[in-house]
């Protein structure tokens, strides 16, 4: 299904789109390309969003109007035809705790609803399915065989003080008249023998007695509806039938003095096993944000703060004899760990083995103790010896031992899984809910398709499961089929959280809107692209307009049509340079401008550069962080090595959370603990430095940008406090800063924009009315330099600043054209210098690192070129054109010639085709990842038929 008619874009001039004119079929897939700063978000995002967004709030009520704010109109002449417009982009949405994969796609309302009305409750001390029985099971089996006496009993209940003559006064004068004990008795006769002090050992109230009852006998089926109501409500829960049988005696029967079998059967309405009241499930017994269904000690967290383990344990490939629990270490507190050393044969206890290796048995001995007739015989748990410090920490050794090992640690009441105990009793197909939560997508999808349930289970919960399979086969498809669903969202990476939210828009089944996605397949391996690129289509199917900013070649194939902005980045871009399909014919003046074509055709070859050989190496010895299957893995030293694999393979477990800390603990002899591995070998001692350049902020302030990053605002600063208005008036370098007080706003403290609080609504941010959004007193901006003040400084994109500062005499301007000319190296010459970096993509922060220590030199301020450094990057490619990709390369042979050492987890073939050494792990992702599949050139990889990734270089 799709809608007739085009989204028309007419004259568009936001940012450095230069009145460009397009337009969009709607009900169609379309991709949106060209270099970075070309221009592509101002388009889609700021353009064809923002007003696809502003008209939909603007068709709602004034009352609905009141908490969207006012949205501004962008700088467009025209824009028809465009539907309500949905964003799905990179960043993590949220950073609630609480959120899930699980409750994101909706996954987890469908699995509390089958919990909650088909969820069988089984003892946790016996492990029997708890029942509570009904009117009608009792009825069912009132009629099952041919019983020729049915006596409905009722259990009596009462409390040693209560007077059992008053009692059964109280109950003859309510119309009852017999008691059971071997047979009916009269109550006078039992009230005689009880004043006496004769009193029965068992004793009934017999309710009803009934012969021969039959099913089509409306009267008495009446009648015995109201007596097992009567019995249930006297026995406060519980009820017997008692049936006479004529014949033998059979297994379950007693025989009666006239061959007759007797059958006595309890019935209890209440939910109760083993001694345990059980609680009914329902809905919000299974909700971790309600406090009927969350943990009570972590409140639905799954995490406390508390004693960590990993804290505790830090390095957990060391033995216990070798000290591996850090809090035992020295003279004073090695007592406790001589304990476990003397009596570790006795309690089964291997010493020597690493902990990451011991069972969970042998761990909670560790952690809960091992208690013995002497102390000397014993072994103190980690958990009691923190309760004693605990109890010591009025002492300030003791409370700084307290702080020191404290950190998020899992809950112990709830083991992590948010929710009361309860309702972890609670079973379908033989899982909890936590245990299907804890299942990776793959193997979750495998358990929904096969599960096992009776007819009538199956017809109530059929719909759900439904719901289920196909969003998880959504996740799957969309190349997330690693993930847990338990995974909290804030973890997920910008590629991960975006895909998620594309199986949520899928799940929803919306129709008719337009939904713009940018870049979804960073962090996708080249095999799973066809399957998002299905999804992709599967989205434009139903009925909605999909337009997507990407860069990858198979899904500009795909497309059905191209969009490419350029020519170059910046004020050199912003021109719609080619539209149409790629394959079709082309003019050779649109064939010159675009360069995504002349790429796509192979007119402009990819990057080719000459290996390097290498004779020192790394090797990472015993990887066993989280899936990684016990591997050993050489890093070369001096070259390009590039870690691939498909998405959930083990490639962060093994550079982000083995080899980086591992070599920054070796040199640095401090930081954080590295992941489960035996050891690092190798030529160590030539690396003297390690650098991870993630795609993280390059600030914690908003007031952070590329030139602060880079230093270069310091020679901005000097310069400008150099001017002879400057030194008239007192102004020092620290006058033109924007972080302390001197020459910024004093309303704004440099920010340019203040944020006004709406108490229970969202702040609004708006640009400070002192300054007018320039950040500094008036004074400050009347200092210029050649014409320029620091604000039009600041403006300046980064290729304006060195055309401007280069055509200067002066060495200060000269220094700073230099400095900034590796922003321009890694593709980074349209931001501006003032550029906010909580504006900056991923990617774009984690080139201004590269920059950085491109910008290298050997004033000892900055790592000199002496210095041998491990660099290790983090799918730098990411948000990066085939033009991009090129620069970023040159700057990695930069970093090379300089001596130093590249690693790099990356998916892009253009990369992995030009790495000296390639480091491929797999086959699988999750459990069937984790394993070395190839180590070796990229002319070998590709003879590796095991490997997926050669499949597609």
């Amino acid at each position: 299904m799709t809608e007739e008619g085009n989204i028309i874009i007419h004259k568009a001039r936001v940012n450095n789109l230069r009145d460009v004119t397009v337009e969009i079929p709607r009900g169609k897939f379309t991709v949106i390309t060209g270099i970075s700063g070309s221009g592509k978000s101002s388009l889609a995002f700021d353009t064809l969003f923002a007003e696809g967004q502003r008209r939909f709030a603007e068709s709602l009520s004034s009352y609905a109007r009141q908490f969207l704010g006012r949205m501004s109109k962008p700088d467009v002449e025209l824009i028809e035809g465009i539907p309500p417009a949905i964003a799905i982009e990179q960043k993590v949405n949220t950073r609630n705790p609480r959120s899930t994969i699980a409750t994101s796609t909706e996954i987890y309302d469908y699995l509390r609803m089958i919990f909650a009305r088909i969820g069988r409750t089984y003892s946790p001390v016996s492990g029997e399915e708890v029942k509570c029985h009904t009117v009608s099971d009792v009825m069912s089996h009132i009629y099952e065989g041919q019983a020729d006496t049915i006596y409905i009993l009722s259990d009596l209940r009462w409390s040693e003080r209560e007077d059992k003559v008053e009692l059964m006064l109280r109950l003859k004068e309510e119309g009852f008249s017999r008691f059971f004990t071997d047979a009916p008795v009269r109550i006078e006769e039992v009230m005689k023998k009880a004043e006496s002090g004769d009193y029965p050992s068992e004793l009934y109230l017999l309710v009803d007695r009934v012969r021969k009852p039959k099913e089509d006998d409306e009267d008495t089926r009446t009648r015995l509806l109201a007596s097992v109501d009567t019995a249930f409500a006297k026995g406060q829960g519980t009820m017997y039938v008692r049936k006479e049988i004529p014949g033998q005696a059979g297994n379950d029967g007693q025989a009666g003095n006239d061959g007759v079998t007797v059958e006595t059967k309890q019935f209890i309405n209440r939910f109760e096993a083993d001694g345990m009241t059980f609680q009914h499930p329902d809905e919000y017994l299974f909700s971790f944000n309600s406090p009927l269904g969350a943990c009570p000690v972590c409140g639905g967290l799954g995490k406390i703060i508390g004693i960590s383990e990993d804290l505790v344990i830090p390095d957990k490939s060391k033995t216990i004899y070798d000290g591996a629990i850090a809090c035992w270490r020295g003279e004073k507190m090695g007592w406790f760990k001589d304990l476990i050393v003397r009596n570790s044969i006795k309690f089964d206890i291997p010493i020597f083995e690493p902990y990451c290796n011991l069972s969970q048995e042998v761990k909670d001995k560790l952690w809960k103790g091992c208690p013995a007739e002497t102390e000397e015989e014993s072994i103190v748990g980690i958990n009691e010896f923190f309760k004693w410090v605990e109890a010591n920490r009025y002492k300030v050794q003791y409370k700084y031992m307290l702080n020191r090992y404290s950190g998020k640690t899992v809950c112990q009441e709830c083991g992590g899984s948010r929710l009361r105990k309860e309702a972890l009793y609670v079973k379908v197909g033989g899982k909890n809910i936590h245990e299907l939560l804890c299942m990776n997508v793959d193997s979750l999808l495998d358990f929904m398709q096969n599960i096992s349930l009776e007819e009538n289970d199956r017809r109530i919960a059929s719909k759900a499961i439904e719901e289920i399979v196909s969003r998880l086969k959504y996740i799957q498809d969309v190349g997330l089929g690693y993930l847990t669903l338990d995974r909290t969202s804030n973890t997920l990476s910008g590629g991960e959280s975006q895909r998620i939210n594309l199986v949520t828009a899928l799940g929803s089944s919306l129709v008719g809107s337009l939904y713009i996605l940018d870049e979804p397949s960073i962090g996708l391996h080249s095999r799973d692209t066809q399957r998002l690129i299905a999804v992709l289509k599967r989205l434009r199917d139903i009925g909605n307009t999909v337009v997507v900013v990407e860069h990858d070649e198979e899904i500009m194939r795909a497309a059905d049509l191209l969009i490419d902005i350029g020519p170059k980045a910046g004020v050199n871009g912003g021109e719609i340079v080619y539209q149409g399909v790629i394959g079709d014919y082309v003019e050779p003046q649109e064939q010159e401008r675009s360069l995504t074509l002349q790429y796509l055709e192979g007119q402009r070859k990819r990057y080719k550069r000459k290996m390097r050989s290498w004779d020192y190496f790394i090797k990472v010895e015993g990887a066993m962080e989280h899936n990684l299957k016990d591997i050993d893995v050489t890093f070369p030293l001096g070259v390009l090595t590039v870690v691939t694999g498909v998405s959930g393979s083990g490639k962060s477990s093994l550079v982000g959370d083995i080899l980086y800390p591992a070599m920054y603990r070796h040199i640095n002899q401090a930081g954080a603990a590295p992941g489960t591995f035996r050891g690092l070998s190798g030529n160590l001692d030539r690396i003297t430095q390690v650098e991870y350049v993630d795609q993280n902020p390059i600030g914690k302030s908003s007031r952070s940008n590329a030139v602060t990053y880079l230093k270069v605002y310091d020679d901005i600063r000097k310069l400008l406090s150099e001017q002879q208005y400057a030194k008239m008036n007192g102004f020092t370098p620290s006058h033109f800063s924007f972080n302390i007080d001197g020459g910024r706003c004093p309303e704004c403290q440099g920010e340019g924009f203040v944020k006004i609080g709406m108490q229970f609504m969202a702040d609004v941010t708006m640009v400070c009315e002192a300054c007018g959004g320039r950040r500094f007193k008036p004074e400050i901006l009347e200092v210029r330099y050649k014409d320029r003040n620091i604000d039009d400084i600041l403006n300046m994109s980064v290729q304006e600043a060195i055309d401007f500062f280069g055509s200067q005499d002066d060495p200060t301007a000269k220094r700073i054209a230099e400095r900034l000319q590796p922003l321009v190296d890694v593709g980074l010459s349209y931001i501006k210098l003032g550029q906010s970096s909580s504006t900056l993509s991923g990617g774009e922060s984690q080139r201004i690192k590269l920059a950085y220590f491109l910008s290298m030199n050997d004033t000892g301020v900055r790592p000199t070129r002496k210095q041998r450094i491990l660099f290790i990057f983090d799918e730098p490619t990411t948000g990066l054109h085939f033009y991009d990709v090129e620069k970023l390369l040159r700057s990695f042979d930069a970093l090379l010639a300089n001596g130093h050492t590249i690693v790099v987890v990356e998916h892009n073939p253009d990369v992995i085709s030009v790495a000296d050494w390639v480091i491929d792990l797999g086959p699988e992702a999750g459990d069937g990842g984790g394993k070395l599949v190839f180590a070796g050139t990229p002319e070998d990889l590709k003879k590796c038929k095991a490997s997926y990734t050669a499949k597609y270089l």
